[in-house]
């Protein structure tokens, strides 16, 4: 039964995803007086349909994201008629083209919305207040329980989380001297500090702990706009950091999405809509960037059009298009790759 509704999880996940991306399409086609033809949720035969105003609207068979079709989309059908895509001026097609990532990035600021709003916002404690105490660490080994407060660290006073950093990064493989407030009471005890296997630092096992409070609905809806900025600032900052030093990014395929999306339907209704609003803005930040083929590298094509003042020719948008679609496919079989290592399947290559 858990692994029927973890299923069942990924693919609403990922479907209302894509069919929020193409909505944002449709609305701006509609508003833009492109003749849609089809407006579909999901892929493969017709469920459910309708027909209004020249457009069909429908549920498939498949229920897995959903597509726009316009007239005058491709390329080798254009006409130049009113009512075709391709036909329209350049900064209107600039808006079709932006407004499924802006979808995307609306919905995502909604979900951290109601995410802040009914479970309330967490903010790290100031003090130097413990969170969590790891097991086999010397300080869930020396008796220190949640709630304790790190009070004096080898006579020097501790008054922030960062003062322990501070206190403890030098001082792996040390016996230091603590102490330790519990309640109204206060005790010694000495520990031998253990080395962070990753720095190399001095650690002794623990956590700051996390303040809730609960957003109303306006700050929610801000602190949702602020996440989802954050969110995209610093994955800008990441890849680009990746390219300069010219260093392989750690980015999840496919394979590694569904996977997260999995163990997120099992931990809880917060921690699933958390992850679908993240994964809504990495696939709106992804339609913007100017790689041929999908938003961002359209919006460049049709920017370009507009200082030109020239129509892109059919054929330009083709090869334009089959140098994004093959960019598109290495992107995949990378990230897939790096699904595979993730899984321990590349053992199998010697890797």
């Amino acid at each position: 039964m858990t692994i029927i509704i973890q299923i069942l999880g990924v693919l609403f996940g990922l479907g209302i995803l894509i069919f929020i991306h193409e909505l944002g399409h449709f609305i701006a086609a509609k508003l833009c007086k492109v003749r849609v033809l089809t407006f579909a949720f999901g892929f493969g035969s017709d469920l459910l349909k309708y027909e209004y105003k020249g457009t069909k609207y429908c549920i498939k068979a498949i229920p897995f994201g959903g597509f726009v079709s316009m007239a005058g989309d491709n390329p080798e059908e254009a006409s130049g008629a009113d009512g075709e895509y391709l036909s329209l001026p350049w900064y209107k097609k600039i808006f079709i083209a932006f407004s499924g990532p802006l979808y995307n990035y609306i919905f995502a600021v909604i979900m951290f919305a109601v995410i802040f709003n009914i479970w309330g916002v967490s903010k790290m404690s100031t003090d130097s207040s413990v969170g969590t105490v790891l097991e086999n660490y010397p300080a869930a080994m020396s008796g220190i329980l949640p709630g304790d407060r790190i009070a004096v660290i080898n006579g020097v006073q501790i008054k922030t989380w960062a003062d322990i950093s501070d206190n403890l990064k030098d001082k792996a493989d040390k016996e230091i001297l603590f102490v330790i407030e519990r309640g109204t009471s206060s005790f010694d005890l000495s520990m031998t500090v253990a080395k962070n296997p990753v720095t190399g630092t001095g650690a002794i096992g623990i956590s700051p702990a996390f303040l809730t409070t609960q957003a109303g609905f306006f700050k929610s809806f801000a602190l949702g706009a602020e996440t989802v900025a954050a969110q995209t600032v610093m994955t800008v900052m990441y890849l680009g950091d990746k390219i300069i030093t010219w260093e392989k990014p750690d980015i999840a395929g496919p394979i590694g999405v569904m996977q997260v999306m999995a163990r997120a339907t099992k931990s809880g209704i917060q921690d699933y809509l958390k992850l679908i609003a993240v994964i809504s803005v990495a696939l709106g930040l992804f339609n913007l960037f100017p790689i041929p083929l999908v938003d961002g590298g359209m919006i460049v094509l049709f920017i370009t059009e507009g200082i030109t003042r020239k129509k892109i020719s059919a054929k330009v948008i083709q090869v334009y298009n089959t140098i994004g679609l093959t960019l598109i496919i290495a992107i995949f079989i990378f990230a897939t790759y790096s699904d595979l290592l993730r899984l321990g399947i590349g053992k199998l290559f010697g890797k």
